[in-house]
């Protein structure tokens, strides 16, 4: 297999600071560069910015950068941020639905209130579900009660697709269905919802879909834990792909880097992370 490497620049002189002054003076990888050395030493990438011929000038990269050098993640990251949708409490657990206990936790729901901030989100997760999906892979989009609800609202919208939602459970009256909207046989959903810890009732959802004819396989969240060991691959067993913008990962990396929390804070949540499941156990939750 062929070693590829891609353009790297560099801005610099009188005639950067003349036809391009926000970038004279730094270094210029493409996308595909970028990435690469952040795999390989993330550490090196002290001042760089990552460019796409098409975007132009879509990230910039330094020691904190987010894990995986994503625009969209370091985007919604400090978007969350900003909103006030991230809480860290490394003194006091918080027992997530899931069972798993956090000293962590993502309240996505703030989003519905910040018109500028959901728009930039939806647009970002449009681009990530139709380049991981395909740009006519889905025939309707469905959220999952209740969060995913106003999610899959804007993202339909956005991708100009029917919606529906799923019911966590049937109503006990009428027809005592599952999912709302105009489900039919064979049509190809998306299951949308606003974050997924370890991807349990993901499965529930996409089941019910299934269940009235109609097929399930790709998922999205906002946001996903990126922490419990086997959550992609679970998801996987059940022929479901998860789509996700943002981890804990990259919240950590763009608070570190913006001083959004005192630094006893962020150690907290670095030790949740390098073992959340000896954590969980600790602090009365889940650890199996």
């Amino acid at each position: 297999m062929p070693f590829q490497i891609g353009i790297v620049l560099f801005a610099s002189g009188p005639a950067a600071r003349k036809f391009a002054p926000d970038i004279a003076g730094h270094l210029i990888l493409t996308s595909r560069t970028a990435a690469f050395l952040c795999a390989l030493r993330p550490k090196t990438l002290r001042r760089a910015q990552i460019f796409d011929p098409e975007k132009g000038i879509v990230a910039m990269t330094n020691e904190t950068s987010t894990a995986h050098c994503s625009y969209a993640a370091k985007t919604v990251a400090k978007i969350l941020l900003d909103i006030g949708a991230v809480n860290f409490r490394p003194e006091e657990a918080y027992i997530l639905t899931s069972g798993w206990a956090s000293p962590v936790y993502i309240d996505c729901r703030k989003l519905i209130s910040f018109p500028r901030a959901r728009r930039k989100v939806m647009e970002l997760a449009a681009r990530q579900v139709s380049d991981k999906a395909g740009y006519e892979a889905f025939d309707a989009v469905a959220g999952g009660e209740t969060a995913g609800i106003p999610y899959s609202a804007w993202l339909a919208d956005v991708l100009d697709l029917p919606m529906q939602y799923v019911r966590k459970k049937p109503k006990g009256f009428g027809r005592k269905a599952r999912i709302e909207g105009d489900i039919h046989e064979g049509q190809r959903v998306l299951l949308v919802e606003d974050l997924a810890t370890d991807g349990a009732s993901k499965v529930n959802f996409v089941n019910a879909i299934r269940e009235a004819g109609a097929e399930c396989r790709h998922a999205f969240v906002v946001f996903f834990y990126g922490v419990f060991p086997n959550a992609l691959e679970e998801l996987k067993k059940d022929d479901i792909e998860l789509h996700y913008l943002a981890t804990w990962a990259d919240i950590l990396a763009v608070a570190e880097e913006g001083k959004y929390f005192p630094k006893e804070a962020i150690e907290g949540v670095r030790a949740f992370l390098a073992d959340p499941i000896g954590w969980s156990k600790t602090h009365g939750g889940k650890h199996d």
